[in-house]
């Protein structure tokens, strides 16, 4: 850890036991979670952040972390205003696996021990595994099934309107998304495919699609270390020979091999569409954001299935 992130740490730990300590003095017993007028979240990215306000409708209230697309989570500094909040939530959402690692940190420092929906824990994936499982529909139906439960559990009175916020949820948010993953897969289940990174590692088995790019470029791409040349060989010649129809790159990730791909890929006239790692903007929904892609993965199968760029 750098210089700057221990004093920043260090700071934010201070603000965290300052929190922790005046709400302990204000109360010598908890409040219960149903008097209280909303539950306080606080989701370390806006995805889950989306999805929790969502489900916990006009009862809780929703702080997200991480909403700038150009963020990094796996590098963010927290400040002391992130301390301060982590210091009020009653349910805090963190990805896990590597992907924010100075959310326990901060967890670490805060005596109000929280409850804490830890996804990586959740879904049975350690830190060394691919974090992105907000792009893996069968984990996003899993954590659903979570936060409802965690809800529940803090504000018990409130127990059957949560339970009916996932079923729209599930049963009308979520319709054009799970729709269009089935259309996909139906369609064009085996195509061979292209992509930046390990996002689209998660999806592409949910599509039915045949990602063929080295998981060892995918993962690098995704942690930022090196690219081995013979992951950079193999996945040129797929270009080269058009072994894969469409190519998928995160536009929020554009590093100078990924970029020498999609210029080859543009040269050979292949298909390409882009997919982000946060809400792209900031504001949409989750499922919004999710369909949003898949329509544009759906449009580039379409136009390689036709013959064209």
């Amino acid at each position: 850890m750098s210089r700057s992130a221990r004093s920043v740490l260090c700071t934010v730990s201070l603000a965290l036991a300052l929190a922790s300590g005046a709400a302990a003095c204000s109360s010598t017993t908890a409040t219960p979670a149903s008097s209280r007028t909303k539950i306080q979240v606080v989701a370390a990215e806006n995805f889950w952040g989306s999805i929790a306000r969502q489900l916990g409708g006009k009862f809780v209230q929703v702080t997200s972390i991480i909403t700038n697309p150009t963020a990094d989570p796996h590098t963010y500094e927290p400040t002391p205003g992130d301390a301060r909040t982590l210091a009020a939530a009653q349910l805090v959402i963190e990805n896990g696996i590597g992907y924010d690692p100075w959310a326990p940190r901060l967890l670490a420092a805060d005596r109000g021990h929280p409850t804490v929906l830890n996804v990586g824990d959740l879904v049975g994936v350690a830190e060394g595994g691919n974090p992105h499982r907000w792009y893996n529909p069968t984990d996003v139906h899993t954590v659903v099934g979570q936060i409802v439960a965690d809800y529940q559990k803090l504000d018990p009175a409130h127990s059957s309107y949560f339970a009916q916020q996932a079923s729209a949820f599930t049963t009308v948010a979520l319709k054009q998304y799970d729709d269009t993953i089935t259309a996909i897969r139906a369609r064009y289940a085996g195509t061979p495919v292209g992509a930046s990174e390990s996002i689209f590692a998660m999806l592409s088995p949910a599509l039915g699609l045949n990602l063929v790019t080295p998981s060892s470029f995918l993962k690098a791409i995704s942690e930022g270390t090196d690219v081995s040349a013979t992951d950079k060989q193999t996945i040129d010649q797929q270009i080269a020979t058009h072994a894969i129809k469409i190519y998928v790159y995160n536009s929020q990730n554009v590093t100078p091999d990924v970029q020498s791909q999609l210029n080859a890929v543009k040269g050979q006239h292949i298909p390409y569409t882009t997919i982000t790692e946060t809400l792209t903007p900031p504001t949409t929904t989750y499922q919004a954001w999710q369909t949003k892609e898949l329509l544009g993965i759906k449009a580039a199968l379409d136009r390689a299935s036709a013959g064209g760029a």
